[in-house]
């Protein structure tokens, strides 16, 4: 059974999977209480399952872009139930997931988060050869940059507003397909089958090293120099 985590933004989700099939998946507004809802609401997935956590044999996490709390705390506890259970973990973009559940449309699909700072962390994957590609690497940038990489006919989907929905529609006309609000619920059962087809084969994480992606710095005010 294989345990998938993702707490990169204010939306969380968990999953169980076995034999690729999902067992249980639970997703939740958990706001910024990551680190008080978490493990509470993995307890009641395994229960509700009659599972335990020691049937574990793989992780998958969730490793950004996403919010800095959020993403510590997935990764951290992703990774210190790996070592504790002794099981293999691995990483997976959390737009890459985002994207995933429309990956059978045959368009392009790019997942728009919120980066602050009136900007958008962003991508473009397709599906190509049965594998799931990156068109355009994960980046932060604003709407009116990313319509003008978009050529062709793109799903949009992620955690979108309804003013960015606006300005994508307004920009790119009928380019732009965008994803309606339940099909942008961002699920750990995707985050799963994802991370499977690393671990089928053998593309794993170590997990001292798997860190989260931020794709921006935190913000550091140098310290103002004192008068001479």
């Amino acid at each position: 059974m294989q345990l998938a985590i993702d707490t990169s933004t204010d939306t969380a989700s968990l999953a169980l999977v076995q034999d690729s099939q999902i067992l249980a998946e639970l997703s939740w507004r958990c706001g910024q209480n990551h680190t008080v809802t978490l493990l509470p609401c993995l307890a009641s997935l395994l229960s509700q399952t009659g599972l335990e956590l020691g049937s574990v044999t793989g992780i998958m996490v969730a490793k950004g872009p996403g919010s800095y709390n959020g993403l510590r705390v997935g990764i951290s506890t992703a990774k210190g139930l790996a070592l504790s259970l002794g099981v293999p973990i691995v990483g997976i973009s959390t737009l890459a997931v985002a994207a995933y559940q429309h990956a059978e449309a045959g368009l392009p699909v790019c997942p728009v988060f919120n980066a602050g700072r009136g900007e958008i962390a962003a991508a473009v994957y397709q599906m190509k050869g049965g594998s799931w590609q990156p068109i355009i690497g994960e980046h932060i940038t604003t709407v009116e940059a990313l319509c003008a990489r978009i050529e062709r006919k793109t799903i949009f989907c992620g955690e979108l507003s309804a003013s960015l929905d606006d300005r994508l529609k307004k920009q790119l006309g009928k380019k732009a397909v965008i994803a309606p609000p339940a099909a942008r619920l961002r699920r750990a059962g995707f985050l799963a089958e994802l991370g499977n087809r690393r671990l089928a084969a053998g593309d794993l994480d170590s997990p001292a090293a798997l860190s989260p992606i931020y794709l921006r710095r935190p913000h550091i005010t140098k310290p103002k120099r004192g008068k001479k």
